[in-house]
């Protein structure tokens, strides 16, 4: 059952996809009703099944889910997977490789792969207060917290 993204608990699975590329502001609306059907589809057979999803910056598809009773299912994955991996197909970006780098340069979100992050760091063309996106975390209260957060305060900071 879809729900309000606010209205899960703290604890609630959540998925970050971070797209190689903005999308386009006419790609915008299809992604978007695609994400939402998804969601709204996605496990329906299990009626405490809640599922939420937001599409931030253009650029982030964050899925999440919670049950008191039940944990999400390999089949559940994977259905999940299959929905990114044809988005990716469709437009013709990266969904799944949360290793490369996302962070705020003025009002725009930057994507680089780790290796040209690290030159960037070295450079100082980020300094230690740059906000960097964090994609490997897991649960509503971690993404709420500690998704959006300055790279001294977040695993990067190893590479200052």
């Amino acid at each position: 059952m879809i729900t309000e993204f606010n209205l899960l608990s703290e604890e609630a699975k959540v998925w970050v996809y971070p797209s190689s590329r903005k999308f386009y502001t006419h790609e915008i609306d299809e992604i978007e009703l695609k994400i939402k059907t998804f969601v709204t589809n996605w496990n329906n057979e299990n009626i405490n099944f809640k599922c939420s999803y937001q599409f931030l910056y253009n650029r982030f598809i964050i899925i999440a889910a919670e049950n008191e009773n039940f944990s999400v299912t390999n089949l559940d994955m994977d259905s999940q997977v299959e929905f990114i991996i044809d988005l990716q197909n469709n437009y013709k970006v990266s969904l799944l490789d949360k290793m490369n780098v996302c962070f705020k340069q003025g009002e725009y979100v930057q994507y680089k792969e780790l290796k040209d992050f690290k030159k960037l760091v070295k450079n100082k063309a980020v300094t230690a207060k740059t906000i960097i996106f964090d994609n490997l975390i897991t649960n509503k209260y971690d993404f709420q917290n500690f998704w959006e957060i300055s790279i001294e305060e977040s695993w990067y900071n190893r590479f200052f």
